[in-house]
């Protein structure tokens, strides 16, 4: 209280708050200097150390949820990929047609930014739980078995369609979670999650295997099917915090969605280099096995370190993110990569084994940074197919790198090859870094 009497109610003069003192002149900084400063709302908080942010995500609900969805139809699906082309192996005796059950799962995601503007027409929960029930259904024609040329022309259609649910449920998945948690703890979430995808890709191999071996493909198929049917219900408990996204406009183009953005498309890109000089070093991996006197199947001794490397690169992603920032977290990365590869190329069965460590350390660190800011800087409404054109331009490059190294392989040296792309890698990480300035972000 002041002690001055009440304005009166007929008295609009004495209603009007007294004005605030202006500051001096001298004292206020130049026009140009006050447009150029943002405001203090729009910065964004800094993010939480790695241990608390790991600390807030198993206290989070609807991220325990999340991640166990992910590891639950993870189980199913990385069983389902392997045990495909054995089967379909054993039925033709046919490599290439075995070789293209693989082609057939990647082939969707050259349509993802297509498919993921399902993620932004309709609720994302609901579409998550729809995908995990219509895929548990497309697998049922498999349960009585595939027979003949006729069986595995439709385990192949099978294979198109399951592709292309997953493309889906990825754009689905990563825009929902955009949603559902802090944006401080995307890192750690994006992390965790590629831990657990990591983690089912060394288990759920030898699950799948020996579950082929003991009762054949159809029993595969009825585990895959039950994980689904689980996540379904795992997602339907999910919490949405924000309503369902609006339709986008029609003259949104989702190819265009990146560019027009330029850090999460400079990350994008480095993610997509990294992916293509993986899959060029990995066509070489039977001819360093030989070059190293070790049989080829050593080569799933290399893979397992290298994801046991990539199950730890998953959980201090998000530590390294709130530390690093994205600019340098991506450039460890690919340094760490090309470290990994120059040991491959010694052909050193001790070095080759650090080096494949270094690789599955190296090259989750461009994905989940790259996933991350695209979470964080694409439009909410259009989150779906950012994710999709983001998936498309990180992993669309593994089929072509793996198509350039096939040929390479018979005018390189493993060793040459290996080490030719670690120079790759290490010019990508140090273009990224000397260009930072050029964009926002660190």
């Amino acid at each position: 209280m002041t002690g001055e009497p009440p304005a009166a109610p007929g008295n609009p003069e004495r209603a009007q708050p007294p004005e605030r003192p202006q500051a001096p002149e001298s004292s206020r900084p130049p026009d140009h200097q006050r447009a150029s400063e943002s405001p203090p709302a729009l910065r964004e908080p800094p993010a939480p150390g790695p241990s608390r942010a790991l600390r807030t995500l198993a206290r989070d609900r609807e991220a325990r949820l999340l991640l166990l969805a992910v590891t639950v139809s993870g189980l199913g699906s990385s069983a389902l990929f392997l045990v495909a082309g054995v089967w379909v192996k054993e039925l033709t005796g046919s490599d290439s047609l075995a070789a293209l059950c693989a082609f057939a799962l990647w082939l969707p995601s050259l349509a993802g930014p297509w498919l993921g503007a399902l993620a932004d027409r309709l609720p994302r929960r609901g579409l998550l739980v729809a995908l995990q029930l219509a895929t548990a259904l497309l697998l049922t024609p498999l349960l009585v078995g595939a027979e003949g040329p006729a069986g595995v022309w439709l385990l192949l259609a099978v294979l198109v369609l399951y592709g292309a649910s997953g493309v889906i449920e990825d754009a689905a998945q990563s825009a929902l979670v955009a949603t559902a948690l802090d944006p401080r703890a995307l890192g750690s979430f994006n992390g965790l999650r590629m831990t657990a995808n990591e983690g089912m890709k060394l288990l759920a191999p030898l699950a799948g295997a020996g579950v082929y071996t003991l009762w054949g493909g159809p029993r595969v198929v009825l585990l895959d099917a039950c994980t689904f049917l689980v996540a379904a219900l795992v997602y339907a408990r999910v919490r949405v915090r924000t309503a369902a996204p609006a339709p986008p406009r029609p003259s949104a183009r989702a190819p265009r969605l990146l560019p027009r953005v330029p850090a999460p498309r400079r990350l994008v890109l480095a993610a997509g280099a990294a992916m293509a000089l993986s899959g060029t070093a990995s066509a070489s991996g039977y001819g360093l096995m030989a070059a190293m006197g070790l049989p080829p199947a050593w080569l799933g001794v290399v893979s397992a370190a290298q994801g046991a490397g990539s199950v730890v690169s998953g959980v201090c992603a998000g530590g390294l993110l709130g530390r690093l920032g994205p600019s340098r977290t991506t450039a460890l990365g690919l340094a760490l990569w090309a470290a990994g590869a120059t040991l491959h190329s010694l052909a050193h069965p001790a070095a080759s084994l650090v080096g494949a460590v270094l690789c599955g350390l190296g090259l989750p660190l461009p994905l989940i940074t790259a996933a991350t800011e695209v979470q964080k800087r694409a439009p909410a409404h259009l989150l779906g197919r950012a994710t999709a054109t983001a998936n498309t331009l990180m992993f669309a490059p593994t089929a072509l790198g793996q198509g350039a190294g096939a040929a390479l392989v018979t005018a390189l040296d493993p060793r040459a090859q290996y080490l030719t792309t670690a120079l790759l890698a290490a010019t990508t990480a140090l273009t990224l870094r000397l260009g930072r300035r050029t964009w926002r972000g660190r």
